[in-house]
């Protein structure tokens, strides 16, 4: 009789640790899947920022930010979304996605429309491209009348749009269909377009890959810093409150830092 109170004492203990395993097992299920789940819009074609690895993943300096983010900040899970940039910001506003990492320039009129965080993450330069051995292109001016790859909306080519607006002889935007900067500067290379303008960083990258006859010439045309955009909206404010301080964190401990010497090779990391 002893011994078989002793067997259901066991038996009793056994399943109470049982019992509580599954509940710290549930509760870990619960809250992961209690996570809000944010989508952020990212291009898979921008090297070093955004683009497909070999195994059709996104990956990139942009990417990676958002992963150290995602890493400190509780209650919410990011999974990025690969959005071309001519429908980026349209998939934002019909809340498709809710943020955009991808190299966005903060610029007045997007400000206007747009939330950005106040702690940018890169400092990005703006440069022109032509055909190796042109040399009657150097400045902005000297695009005036020439034929120019342009992605619309991107702010590279606001720049150019903005400066046509003050000149009589315009830049030709020659607007991509495509949407993919590799294939702009093929088309730089093959004399289809005069030029085009983006940031160096990008542009060394796909020589590197494709070993493209174009060449950067003159010198930057302008700094811009990159902040991550939200919609204009009650999640966007919240989210933009929640994420400012961990940018001022990763800057200040380093992350940013060794993030853009893998990436890009350099600190471009904006004060």
């Amino acid at each position: 009789m002893k011994r078989k109170y002793y067997l259901l004492v066991s038996v009793f203990l056994l399943l109470g640790v049982i019992g509580i395993l599954n509940g710290c097992s549930s509760k870990e299920a619960t809250s992961a899947t209690d996570n809000q789940v944010i989508l952020v819009g990212t291009q898979n074609d921008y090297p070093p920022f955004a683009f497909a690895d070999e195994n059709n993943e996104l990956t990139g300096y942009d990417v990676e930010v958002v992963k150290e983010i995602d890493k400190k900040l509780d209650g919410y899970t990011f999974e990025f979304v690969a959005t071309p940039w001519d429908s980026m910001f349209l998939a934002l506003e019909s809340n498709k996605i809710q943020a955009i990492a991808d190299q966005v320039a903060k610029t007045p009129e997007r400000e206007e429309k747009y939330l950005f965080t106040d702690e940018s993450y890169f400092a990005a330069e703006t440069v022109i491209v032509v055909k190796a051995g042109r040399e009657d292109i150097q400045t902005l001016e000297d695009l005036e009348g020439k034929n120019v790859g342009a992605l619309a909306g991107d702010s590279y080519t606001l720049l150019l749009e903005e400066h046509n607006k003050k000149v009589d002889n315009d830049i030709v935007l020659s607007y991509s269909e495509s949407g993919n900067p590799s294939e702009i500067l093929q088309d730089v290379q093959n004399g289809r377009i005069d030029a085009y303008v983006n940031d160096p960083i990008m542009i060394n990258t796909v020589l590197e890959k494709y070993d493209l006859d174009v060449e950067i010439v003159g010198q930057s045309l302008v700094n811009d810093n990159m902040g991550i955009v939200f919609k204009n909206e009650e999640q966007g404010v919240k989210l933009k409150a929640l994420i400012d301080p961990i940018l001022k964190q990763l800057k200040e401990d380093g992350t940013l830092v060794e993030l853009s010497k893998k990436w890009t090779g350099g600190e471009y990391i904006p004060e």
